[in-house]
């Protein structure tokens, strides 16, 4: 398994809090171990300082010292939900279009009804943890300027290693600030020039702590290795680089000014990298995504090392639940939590055609009919009504000679029908004997199976014949050639058998049931097939969805080049699509992004933690900012490039350039839909939603925005937190965010 760079915790100092004592002690909130170890030891050795900054970067992937549990960082949270990025997750998806939960924690659900307080835990816990971050990296930059290194004698590479370390703990601040700018607006401010003591941080205003945010990382750019140059999970430039470019292009959210073409120079300087995209998207979200190099700056993960119950390990526990297989995701088990909307799932799929309808049938206008009425009419999805004629599935006579055909589709075994000659019982067929012989008014016939029955009768002799169907593909345009069939999968509510197939060079021929009894061609090649017929020529070898259409003759055919977004991984079996009720896992459908098993099929290295690191950082978001950055009329960018990085990002999403868009397509807009498309539960999408004027007001609504089923507008101050009430009254110089 991935070598991690933070395997050691060690606590770092009596000092790490104390500048933040209005954050933190209305929380009881205290450093563990205080008197096991001091800063005047720990810093002493040379050695340290690496066990130190790898604390750092814990601070962003677990809660604690020991695990998951028993040695929190922070008393009085609990270890789970306290953890950076499971706060950090929590206040970017719940709260839109993205994630509803099945949880009723405290407050958590003030998050998905958009309602919540100054008194909100779940909002106060991120807060501490931010702060607790800045905390924790102010102490470390404090205790290595040069003149602490002179007082301890350090130098050489030693020296060296730790002037790159605490540029990267400067990095690891700014990372925090910014969370803090983006979620709090105007908050505490503190940094390593304050000196050591408890004190009532002042309060910096956003564009303050913006222009702080951007001169740390300006100063530090120069400072840190260049791209790929130091262990996997640290930063680097390109780090910075990424962070430069999404606080300019939230600038105007942060301090009214467009600042797009900054965002532009940042994003080029990143595209020169040497980053690609992973292949396969799934990939990046796998337990062994530490070998892509599309990732910028993680949050790593391991099963061994990192035990929380925050990380990937909620993300992928908490959207596990119902009839999905925790084998699958290479976990012990789910937590039964989260989903998505329909609105989400709209930014993939036609809504109209997942909702439950009845399904027009194809009627044979041109030829004699009778009817097929039974007591399967209402679930088989033909009609409401059992036992209607006139709103039964028809069989016709092609020839006009009292020979009819169709086929008909059972949900049930032993399904019962009858023969009519008209839309009405005046005159019926059933067979008394069950013999394959029709009497008037005779017994009703069964379907002994369900599936999709074949069905003749003959009104010259009364007879009649089954023949239940499976369907499939063949010919040596087909991945078996001439002797296996590619099966096709049936569709209940369309009544439509499809395959989605590459086909090659040649002809195919659609059968049933693995046999040549029962075989249809394209005489003419018209769309329409006879049986026996001539083989269906491939005009163009690619990937094709082949639709099969059989109720009445003219039985037909559809063969359409096929191109659909892989990023849609949803789990839909036992889910709804609507959400009547957001504390149903069932109620909305389970997404399978995240896995804890390798691009190999292997399990990670435990099923209760996981290996899948977090990319918080990725090349497809900078070619997603360069875009949006270009459509919003920044500078250093041209159009054409924008367009191209947005396919390039499409046709690994289709396999194909199916998904390709426009110069036309490519609207704001889009980019917003692009952007969920590719980055849904990775912590993006209340920032963007606020960028692009969507997530408060009501432009746009989704279930249960504003605690109502269909969604309703929302105040504009919840764009941003509140500041914990506790903290407030603590410190005296803090003021409240508008509206709280």
């Amino acid at each position: 398994m991935k070598t991690k760079i933070y395997n050691i915790f060690i606590a770092v100092g009596l000092a790490v809090l104390v500048a933040f004592s209005s954050c933190i002690n209305d929380l009881d909130t205290t450093p563990l171990d205080k008197d096991v170890v001091t800063s005047e030891n720990v810093y002493a050795n040379p050695e340290n300082y690496k066990n130190v900054l790898a604390k750092l970067y814990a601070g962003l992937a677990v809660s604690g010292q020991e695990g998951p549990a028993g040695m929190n960082d922070l008393s009085g949270l609990d270890e789970g939900f306290g953890q950076y990025l499971r706060a950090f997750w929590y206040a970017q998806e719940l709260p839109t279009d993205e994630a509803v939960i099945a949880w009723n924690d405290g407050n958590l659900r003030d998050y998905q009804e958009m309602d919540w307080s100054s008194n909100n835990e779940f909002i106060s816990n991120m807060y501490y943890r931010v702060f607790y971050q800045i905390a924790l990296t102010n102490e470390f930059i404090r205790e290595t300027t040069p003149e602490k290194l002179d007082g301890r004698g350090i130098d050489g590479t030693f020296r060296t290693d730790i002037e790159l370390y605490r540029n990267e703990a400067r990095f690891l601040r700014a990372l925090s600030y910014w969370h803090a700018i983006d979620m709090f607006g105007n908050v505490p401010f503190v940094t390593e020039e304050d000196a050591v003591g408890s004190f009532f941080p002042e309060q910096i205003s956003r564009a303050d702590l913006f222009n702080y945010i951007e001169s740390e990382l300006l100063e530090i750019e120069t400072q840190l290795t260049a791209p790929g140059q130091v262990e996997y999970g640290r930063a680097d430039q390109a780090a910075v680089w990424t962070l430069l470019a999404k606080l300019y292009l939230n600038a105007e959210v942060y301090v009214n000014q467009a600042k797009y073409t900054e965002c532009i120079t940042y994003c080029n300087k990143i595209l020169n990298a040497g980053f690609s995209l992973e292949p396969e998207y799934q990939h990046l979200f796998l337990a062994d995504n530490h070998t892509s190099n599309e990732i910028i700056f993680p949050i790593t993960q391991d099963g061994n090392r990192t035990k929380t119950y925050g990380g990937v390990t909620f993300i992928i526990k908490a959207g596990l639940g119902g009839s999905m297989d925790p084998a699958e995701f290479g976990v012990d088990g789910g937590w039964g939590g989260t989903r998505v909307t329909k609105e989400f799932v709209g930014k993939f799929l036609n809504l109209e055609t997942l909702k439950s309808a009845r399904i027009p049938l194809k009627s044979a206008m041109d030829y004699p009919v009778i009817y097929v009425p039974g007591g399967y009419q209402d679930e088989s999805g033909y009609s409401e009504n059992e036992w209607a004629p006139d709103q039964a599935p028809t069989l016709a006579s092609k020839n006009s000679d009292n020979n009819y055909e169709g086929y008909i589709y059972f949900s049930e075994a032993n399904a019962e029908f009858k023969f009519t000659a008209g839309p009405n019982w005046d005159v019926n067929w059933g067979d008394d004997n069950g013999d394959g012989t029709l009497e008037a008014n005779g017994a009703n016939l069964k379907a002994p199976e369900t599936g999709m029955y074949k069905i003749n009768v003959n009104l010259n002799n009364f007879s009649y014949t089954m023949v239940k169907t499976d369907w499939g593909l063949i010919g040596d345009a087909t991945p078996g050639s001439w002797d296996n069939s590619t099966p096709m999968e049936f569709d209940a509510e369309e009544k439509v058998w499809s395959v989605v197939i590459e086909l090659g060079s040649g002809s195919y021929k659609f059968r049933a049931n693995d046999a040549w009894d029962i075989n249809f061609g394209d005489n003419g090649a018209d769309g329409t097939l006879e049986y026996g017929s001539d083989n269906i020529a491939v005009a163009e070898p690619g990937k094709y969805l082949i639709k099969l259409y059989l109720n009445t003759p003219d039985y037909s055919y559809t063969a359409e080049k096929y191109s659909s977004d892989g990023r849609g991984m949803f789990h839909t079996d036992g889910q709804t699509l609507e959400i009547e009720s957001m504390f149903e896992f069932t109620n909305g459908y389970a997404v399978k992004k995240w896995k804890n098993v390798t691009r190999d099929g292997q399990t990670g290295s435990d099923i209760e933690f996981v290996d899948t690191d977090f990319p918080l950082f990725r090349l497809a978001d900078v070619y997603l900012m360069y875009a949006e950055a270009v459509l919003r009329g920044g500078s250093g960018g041209d159009a054409a490039t924008a367009l191209n990085y947005v396919n390039m990002i499409r046709t690994r999403a289709y396999g194909d350039e199916g998904g390709n868009v426009t110069s036309a397509d490519l609207t704001l807009d889009f980019i917003l839909d692009e952007r969920a498309r590719e980055f849904y539960w990775e912590a993006q999408r209340r920032t963007d939603l606020i960028r692009f004027g969507k997530f408060s007001g009501g432009d746009y609504l989704w279930e249960w925005k504003g605690a109502v089923k269909n969604g309703r507008s929302i105040d504009a101050k919840f764009n941003i937190f509140p500041i914990p009430a506790a903290d407030v009254i603590a410190n005296p110089n803090l003021t409240q965010n508008s509206g709280y």
